[in-house]
């Protein structure tokens, strides 16, 4: 990250934590502040920073990623075997364990060194969970729990909107609308942890293709590095595919139910932040 980037996000989780320090302070359990970007929007580096700043006000704070709860690779395989082909790909709903990151939530009240609170983390190089025995473990229950995710907040769309294929992926692979039906069902399931959400903050892309550059630019760079499974143009592209209905959906609805809204351009300068 450049100088200029590193300031604006300092200034960004000061701007927010402060904005959230009185609720926080009046809890008498762990705050849980909803992070939520469209991908590449670089709310893991902002959730990063917000936890640094917090500790520094003493404040113990853990960050948990949506992205670390994803089923591994062989149960995405079973999912594309009995339901759709498509569900092999991870990050749409039904793609998570849910049931793991509300335990996981429940449980942080009451960590302690007796009672330490594991949580999986996810290897998107080799596109599976580590063992548990390197899944991180907290000691003490936090002031705040940061939880970041692409989807975070997201409410199902209506059945109607669902018919129409958008892009040629749904209209070659999922022509009988079976994908998209089943992960707006299970969208459904996440709403229960959404409203678990003490505040949702809403990292506000310009627009669907802006999204896109920001994320092929990501994987450019792990690509120059010769990470593990780094995508090519044309495997992008696919990829990105799979999410475009619920990142187009989240531009739209996201900021009405948001508490907070960080507005970016299209170069990821912050242009505005409105708070509800």
């Amino acid at each position: 990250m450049n100088t200029d980037a590193s300031m604006q996000n300092s200034a960004l989780a000061e701007h927010l934590l402060d904005q959230y320090a009185g609720r926080i302070a009046r809890t008498r359990r762990p705050y849980l502040l909803g992070l939520s970007g469209l991908q590449g929007s670089g709310k893991s580096t902002l959730a990063r920073e917000m936890k640094a700043q917090a500790e520094s006000r003493g404040w113990a704070t853990e960050v948990l990623s949506l992205d670390d709860f994803y089923y591994s690779r062989s149960e995405r395989e079973l999912l594309a075997h009995q339901i759709h082909p498509l569900l092999k790909t991870r990050g749409v709903p039904g793609t998570h364990e849910i049931e793991l990151l509300l335990s996981v939530l429940a449980a942080l009240p009451h960590a302690s060194d007796k009672l330490p609170v594991s949580y999986p983390r996810f290897d998107k190089g080799r596109d599976t969970r580590l063992p548990p025995s390197r899944w991180p473990k907290v000691m003490r229950p936090p002031r705040l729990v940061i939880l970041e995710g692409w989807a975070l907040g997201i409410r199902p769309q209506l059945q109607a909107a669902l018919e129409p294929p958008l892009n040629w992926l749904e209209r070659d692979e999922d022509p009988e609308c079976i994908w998209r039906h089943w992960v707006n069902k299970q969208l459904r399931g996440y709403q229960p942890l959404w409203r678990k959400l003490d505040a949702l903050i809403v990292l506000q892309a310009p627009g669907w293709d802006i999204v896109r550059q920001w994320r092929s630019q990501q994987e450019e760079e792990l690509l120059a590095r010769h990470a593990p499974l780094a995508m090519d143009a044309q495997a992008m592209v696919r990829f990105l595919a799979h999410y475009e209905r619920l990142s187009r959906h989240a531009l739209q609805t996201l900021p009405a139910l948001a508490d907070s809204i960080v507005e970016y351009d299209n170069q990821r300068h912050v242009t505005g932040i409105t708070h509800n």
